[in-house]
């Protein structure tokens, strides 16, 4: 196998009010819930620009310009599939194509993710198949994998409380290894703001 050239891809929203932490806004109003997750995709830029790896920003609707993302080396691109796994199997296909592994996939919901469990997954890597950071609301807030698995995201209903445990049992059902992360929170209402 060729030498290991990491990849870590971001999946962010473009921060437009009304578009943004929508289970957040009922209870915060538009305009905070965008407030909010602006404060998110600083956070996300502040962890992951120091990373020894490359990076994709991968916007939901269209590229931004002028943006945080122009700063730290960001290769940009959007979202392209009909749900959110297909988008994320496109997202991991792409890197895998160029080339990357292993690869590791975050979103921009949470703020308890930080530089060293990112580059601890990237370590993880090197000896697991597969990484799985749990959150605590039963998803995930980052995977990552050494190859190509598009079995991981076919069929898959997100935003339920049963998308890391599936994943987990996929990867069990594949006899491939997985490291688990610290399970951490994201942010979707306000009780996750104030634990």
């Amino acid at each position: 196998m060729d030498s290991p050239k990491p990849l870590l891809i971001i999946f962010i929203k473009n921060p437009e009010k009304g578009k943004v932490k929508t289970r957040l806004a009922k209870e915060v109003g538009d305009e905070r819930a965008l407030e909010i997750y602006k404060q998110l995709l600083d956070h996300t830029h502040a962890i992951t620009t120091d990373l020894s790896v490359e990076k994709a920003v991968y916007y939901s609707s269209k590229i931004d310009a002028g943006d945080q993302w122009e700063m730290g080396g960001y290769q940009k691109s959007v979202q392209e599939g009909k749900d959110l796994g297909d988008k994320m199997s496109n997202a991991f296909q792409a890197g895998f194509d160029s080339d990357y592994h292993p690869i590791c996939i975050i979103g921009s919901d949470c703020f308890e993710i930080n530089e060293t469990i990112i580059a601890e997954a990237f370590e993880k890597l090197k000896t697991y198949d597969f990484v799985i950071g749990p959150a605590k609301d039963g998803g995930y807030y980052l995977l990552g994998m050494q190859e190509p698995s598009p079995q991981l995201f076919a069929n898959k209903t997100y935003s339920t409380s049963e998308v890391c445990a599936e994943a987990m049992d996929e990867i069990r059902q594949m006899s491939k290894t997985c490291f688990l992360l610290p399970k951490l929170s994201d942010i979707d209402t306000l009780k996750d703001l104030n634990p």
